[in-house]
């Protein structure tokens, strides 16, 4: 297996740990069943005759999430505990080296739906404890790692970067009225989702994700203007082949290429997990701490 194809596998299952609450939560969207009898909880909601109470909709929840939103609390608190037992931690340089990559792999953390980049810090280090703990006792020796580091160079080298929005429109006279409006206090992202003509980026405030300096699918003359922009500046009208555009700096990403020394951790974890070629997963640890739960005594594979 590659060392790519092994990196986006690991940043999948942080996806997947990431957003699994989201998955149930969005899934099975029936009707909640409701009753005319009185009740002696607060209602919550009526329809003419018919009330919703507070005890329905909380049973409701926990018929269709309860076992794994609990599941997931119980995950989360079997890696903390773990993790103290066993000595291990993640310092705060190796999760804002973490996002930094993942920024530069996958262009934008859609914070809307995946939440702001607290909570991705907080799953980046869930994520680190739960691979350190499953491959504590996977030997992997230097020259492995220092093989895979040079072999994978390009996976340590972040290109500088930076994490624009657009607002494009037909003309230059519309373009320098988006700007009037931003110097008097407008949003961009209202902006983008009223008068951009993009179609691909309007309904998301204008977000083209983080670009690299050397991208060849947005305009040249993008890559031009961003490096004079400040975190939060709007540029002047650019004009592009559909007309003139708006760009706005969210953040520049600093191109950085990493040391072996400063990624061995990782390579070693990314290593130790292919060898044990399972899935990365909380619940075969569930024994060790002797989990009980309202589901029965352990998980349920």
């Amino acid at each position: 297996m590659s060392g790519k194809t092994l990196w986006s596998i690991i940043f999948g299952l942080v996806i997947i740990n990431c957003f699994t609450l989201g998955f149930f939560l969005s899934k099975n969207q029936g009707v909640i069943p409701v009753s005319n009898d009185p009740q002696t909880s607060e209602t919550i909601a009526t329809i003419g005759d018919t009330s919703i109470t507070r005890e329905q909709w909380m049973a409701e929840l926990e018929t269709r999430y309860g076992k794994d939103t609990l599941k997931e609390l119980i995950n989360v608190q079997v890696v903390e505990e773990l993790a103290k037992k066993y000595d291990i931690s993640v310092s705060d340089e190796v999760i804002e080296r973490e996002l930094a990559t993942y920024k530069s792999m996958y262009n934008s953390l859609d914070e809307e739906q995946f939440g702001n980049e607290e909570n991705w810090r907080d799953q980046i280090r869930y994520s680190i404890l739960l691979e350190e703990i499953l491959t504590r006792d996977v030997s992997v020796s230097e020259k492995e790692m220092k093989d895979f580091y040079e072999n994978n160079k390009d996976l340590y080298n972040i290109d500088e970067s930076y994490h624009l929005s657009h607002i494009i429109v037909k003309t230059e006279n519309e373009a320098n009225q988006i700007i009037r409006e931003l110097n008097g206090g407008s949003s961009f992202e209202a902006l983008a989702l009223e008068q951009s003509i993009d179609e691909f980026t309007a309904n998301s405030g204008g977000d083209i994700g983080f670009v690299s300096k050397d991208n060849e699918y947005v305009p040249a003359a993008y890559l031009e203007a961003a490096p004079k922009l400040g975190k939060g500046e709007w540029s002047e009208p650019i004009q592009v082949d559909t007309g003139y555009a708006v760009l706005f700096l969210h953040e520049k990403l600093e191109g950085k290429t990493y040391s072996f020394e400063d990624v061995k951790g990782q390579i070693r974890r990314q290593i130790a997990l292919e060898q044990m070629e399972g899935t990365v997963s909380v619940e075969p640890l569930w024994e060790e701490l002797g989990v009980t739960w309202f589901y029965g005594e352990k998980s349920e594979k």
